[in-house]
Parts: structure tokens; sequence; C-alpha cells
């Protein structure tokens, strides 16, 4: 799994066009406000160690969520990361029970819609922590 975090005083994006034939119709925009911003990508080893790698997860992004003192998380679904990529069945499940856990401990975490190419604007911070890649 690839991971590349931005802390973003103000994280705004738009569906902007379906790219996956069996996701679900969705029409969303959103501002998130003093957000952990996580692009992610899902690769194909992860399948096999996927209890290690939520764990990581959702460790990563509450230390950087800590350091910054939000409860407001963005994750967003970024295929660029990798040329190895997991099924999209795995990767959107897999995504969707990290923000069940997240929200259990306190998060709001907003998700983009899977399967989507979205149009976004990231301000991110200049601190030293705002930008980061994991690889876990």
């Amino acid at each position: 799994m690839k991971l590349l975090f931005f802390y973003a005083p103000s994280f705004w994006f738009k569906t902007f066009k379906k790219v996956l034939p069996q996701a679900p119709h969705q029409d969303m925009e959103a501002t998130c406000e003093k957000a952990v911003v996580v692009f992610y990508q899902v690769e194909a080893e992860d399948v096999e160690r996927r209890g290690k790698i939520l764990t990581k997860f959702i460790k990563n992004i509450k230390w950087l969520a800590g350091k910054f003192t939000s409860k407001t998380i963005v994750l967003h679904s970024f295929n660029h990361l990798s040329t190895s990529k997991a099924p999209p069945e795995f990767a959107e499940a897999f995504v969707e029970e990290g923000r069940e856990r997240l929200e259990k401990s306190g998060y709001r975490v907003t998700v983009t819609p899977f399967g989507y190419l979205n149009e976004w604007k990231l301000h991110v911070a200049g601190d030293s922590l705002a930008k980061v890649f994991k690889e876990l």
C-alpha cells in the first residue's frame, strides 16, 4: 500500500466522471477544513496481508491527525502511486472498513466516491509534516 498524506487547511472535491462501470451513480461535492487528506493506493500484494496493512493504515492516519490535532480525515483513491493494483472490490471494501474504524475512534471521515475521477482543490499547510509519503 502506498499513502500520500497532506494536512490541508482546506480541501474541496467534486465528482467529475465515473470510470468503473459497476460504481453506483454519485454526484458529490464537499469541502473539508483542517483535514488530513490521504491519497491511497491499495496494491495487489495487500490482498494477502489485509489485516496487517489495515492496522498500519489506521495507525498512520491517527499519527498524522494527532500531529495537527485534527479529527477530520479525507480518504481519496489515487491509483497513480504504484503500478501494482488490488482488485477494485477489494480496495473499496478495505477503505470502507478503514472509514468505519476511524469513525468508531471519533474521527469525521469523508471518502471521495470510489470509481470516479474527481476534480479537487488542495490547500496544503507549509509545515514539514504536512506532506508525508508512506509505503506499508
